[in-house]
């Protein structure tokens, strides 16, 4: 809330279009060079979407490998019998993805076929289905399955952002959105538009509900609403602070953050009867809520210290005991799933940087290096950070590795964005 606060005072100029494009900036030495050839399409008309295009820009988001242009490409094998190992290491490609892609009514298949061109063999083969309108999402979902075969990491394309974008009315009140899309900014829709402020979205645990705090009535109110259906439901609406929502990891309860009796405190809204425990009873403000994954704990911000800083609370014991110690500042945590990593709003120096913190060494590494960096959120695979910061005088999203070796930003086409949540891994 502290730097919730801060920048409710920095509302910037907005923002006509809320597509992200990727701007990568750093990835890693060396990358392993890939050859993703264009998916043969077996269907009436033209395909869907250039899938492998998709592929193609996933890998290359990775910062870990190194795309082959197809200008270099010596041929278009769409299978097997049609993969040449010369050819691909006359260009000193590594590996060779072919696919095909089939339509069927409303309905998609793509097989996909990936080669050790060193080894000389075929090293994975799937195929994944789904609706001809989802053909995005099955590009992504193969870059999930080779990006795993190739570094034995989960990939973590096939899911999706939400984020708040902002547009500027020079005779009147901003525009607030509240936008759904692709983990690579693309297929951007607006679930909510307000001229009222909307902040901290949060995912259920299924990928299909979010949370947010929104001011359309006048003052902070926690709304949740579903994605498919559009339906929405205010859940709080208390005088003071309504801030903060945070599901639970089985879905069954919510933390968020209420000053209806005094200071800001955690309070457990049981998401079945609407019934409300309060949690935490301190005269500091105790606030961003971030739910361990065994759902045992959470951890969340206090200045009780005198600064803010990371606690913990014990659900089973309600003992209260404080996790970061480096530095004056830090706050917004969030707990990767491996229930280790956390990554957080660091301060060091005046400015505001995103760090990592190991719950088990207690070692925090700072890994970026611009200066106003706020609302982390770590991806479900736990491999890289989205973040919001200034660029120039805009504000953008960014994205950085937890090793700090891989950095890219998706600022928007026009305007500014913030508010970043990565969705968990969901169905479709």
């Amino acid at each position: 809330m502290f730097r919730s606060l801060f920048f409710l005072l920095l509302l910037l100029p907005g923002m006509a279009n809320a597509q992200l494009v990727i701007e990568i900036t750093q990835g890693v030495d060396d990358p392993t060079p890939v050859a993703v050839v264009p998916f043969a399409w077996e269907g009436a008309g033209t395909a869907p979407a250039d899938m492998a295009e998709v592929v193609q820009e996933d890998f290359e988001r990775s910062g870990q490998f190194s795309p082959v242009a197809r200008a270099d490409m010596l041929g278009f094998p769409s299978r097997e019998e049609e993969v040449f190992y010369r050819d691909w290491r006359a260009i000193a490609s590594e590996y060779v993805l072919i696919g095909r892609a089939r339509g069927e009514g409303d309905g998609l298949s793509l097989s996909y076929e990936l080669y050790d061109v060193l080894r000389q063999t075929r090293i994975a083969e799937g195929t994944v289905t789904g609706p001809v309108g989802e053909a995005r999402m099955l590009a992504h979902r193969v870059s999930d399955a080779v990006y795993e075969k190739l570094t034995g990491i989960p990939g973590a394309f096939a899911t999706r952002l939400i984020y708040v974008s902002v547009t500027r009315n020079p005779t009147g009140k901003d525009y607030y959105r509240l936008t759904l899309a692709d983990s690579d900014g693309a297929r951007p829709i607006v679930l909510l538009e307000s001229r009222e402020p909307i902040m901290s979205p949060s995912w259920s645990p299924d990928g299909k509900q979010v949370a947010y705090v929104s001011f359309e009535t006048g003052r902070p109110a926690i709304f949740r609403q579903v994605l498919a259906s559009g339906e929405r439901e205010q859940l709080t609406n208390f005088r003071g602070l309504n801030s903060s929502p945070a599901w639970s990891p089985d879905g069954n309860s919510m933390a968020m953050v209420l000053s209806k009796d005094g200071s800001p405190d955690i309070y457990l809204m049981d998401m079945a009867s609407r019934r409300l425990t309060r949690v935490t009873r301190h005269y500091a403000i105790d606030t961003e809520p971030s739910w361990m994954p065994d759902g045992r704990s959470f951890l969340f911000t206090s200045d009780r210290g005198g600064r803010p800083q990371i606690y913990r609370y014990d659900l089973r014991s309600g003992l209260t005991e404080r996790v970061t110690f480096e530095g004056s500042y830090n706050a917004r945590a969030r707990v990767a799933q491996d229930g280790r990593n956390v990554v957080l709003v660091h301060q060091r120096e005046g400015e505001y940087q995103i760090a990592i913190h190991d719950l088990v060494t207690n070692r925090l590494q700072v890994l970026t290096n611009t200066d106003l960096d706020e609302s982390p959120s770590i991806a479900p695979n736990g491999s890289m950070v989205l973040y919001a910061t200034k660029y120039g005088d805009r504000g953008i999203l960014s994205a950085v590795s937890v090793d700090g070796g891989v950095k890219f930003r998706l600022p928007a086409r026009s305007g500014d964005v913030r508010e970043p949540a990565w969705s968990p891994y969901m169905q479709f």
